[in-house]
């Protein structure tokens, strides 16, 4: 067992898209996990399958303190993933977004605090960069933040919270994700690549809009790994950074997307469209993680589509168009 599984590692939303192949990693590495989960998306599978591998399961909301104390207890490291995810999520309910992302967090990390944990992972956006002015040139994590979206309002004002307040023995460390694909146990058809390879290996006619736009990605696997090293990094790396998560070579527009999926996919129909509510754009550098954890992506887009291509083929989804696959039913 690894030395940092000698204290418990916390999970807030552990078996989500992107949590329970964290909770794989940690688990792997040797580290005791707790997961707080609400399964709000019916994980219930997911769940059981986290418990049989070694972790703990709290099922509860985030909101509730009974469930943070519970959660928290005798944990060392916090990497907090449990939120309203999403640009269509946030915006089809403010309120309860802002209950959980915004108010729910401040107060998981005061919690934290008082319980002794000593380190926070916050899983936080590359939406952050909004629309930038050139996005032909990649943008840095000291790049300026131009949130269009409530969801990425919201990921700010926490970014904002962690890095500029004085939380004394907690060293918290952001983690802007690029946009995330593949597949994993917890499924999500609502994102670009996974959402584009489903629609045309169904043979449908799939709508892009703001094909020239660019935005970086990163393989749902690749994700749990950055968690991962951040976690079992010497503290003076990682406190109090911000890291973009990805790998520089991997920003594409979306026409590019379609043209990997077309490398593997002949079936279904194209077609570009003009739409104005989406007008994020921009292209990341992610030197950062690299130079400071040596930290590198092991798989492409192309790898990506490859691996959802193959999955549906094997029937691994009943219905790969079902509300349970996407975080606006």
């Amino acid at each position: 067992m690894s030395r940092q599984g000698e204290s418990v590692v916390c999970v807030t939303g552990g078996a989500g898209y992107v949590g329970a192949l964290v909770v794989d990693e940690l688990i792997a590495a040797g580290h005791r996990v707790r997961v707080l989960d609400a399964l709000i998306h019916g994980q219930g599978t997911v769940g059981h399958s986290l418990e049989q591998n070694g972790a703990v399961l709290i099922r509860g909301d985030l909101r509730e303190p009974h469930t943070r104390r519970a959660a928290l207890d005798g944990a060392r490291t916090v990497v907090h993933l449990a939120a309203i995810v999403g640009d269509p999520a946030c915006a089809r309910d403010p309120e309860t977004s802002h209950e959980v992302n915004v108010d729910a967090t401040r107060s998981l990390v005061a919690d934290a605090r008082t319980a002794g944990v000593e380190r926070l992972v916050f899983a936080s956006t590359c939406s952050n960069y909004g629309r930038v002015a050139d996005p032909t040139v990649a943008i840095a994590e000291d790049g300026r933040l131009a949130p269009v979206s409530l969801y990425a309002e919201q990921k700010v004002k926490v970014e904002q919270m962690l890095v500029d307040g004085d939380l004394g023995i907690l060293k918290p460390t952001c983690l802007r994700f690029a946009t995330v694909y593949g597949v994993a146990p917890r499924m999500r058809f609502d994102l670009t690549v996974n959402e584009f390879t489903r629609d045309l290996w169904a043979g449908r006619t799939l709508e892009v809009f703001g094909e020239q736009f660019w935005r970086p990605y990163i393989h749902v696997r690749d994700a749990a790994r950055a968690v991962r090293a951040v976690v079992e990094a010497p503290e003076e790396r990682v406190a109090g950074q911000v890291f973009n998560v990805g790998r520089s070579g991997e920003n594409y527009r979306k026409l590019d997307v379609v043209a990997e999926i077309r490398k593997q996919l002949s079936r279904g129909v194209v077609d570009y469209v003009h739409r104005d509510d989406d007008p994020r754009d921009y292209k990341v550098s992610f030197d950062r993680i690299r130079q400071v954890l040596r930290f590198e992506t092991t798989m492409t887009v192309a790898d990506g589509v490859a691996d959802v291509v193959a999955a549906l083929d094997a029937k691994r989804f009943d219905d790969p168009f079902h509300p349970r696959y996407r975080n606006v039913p």
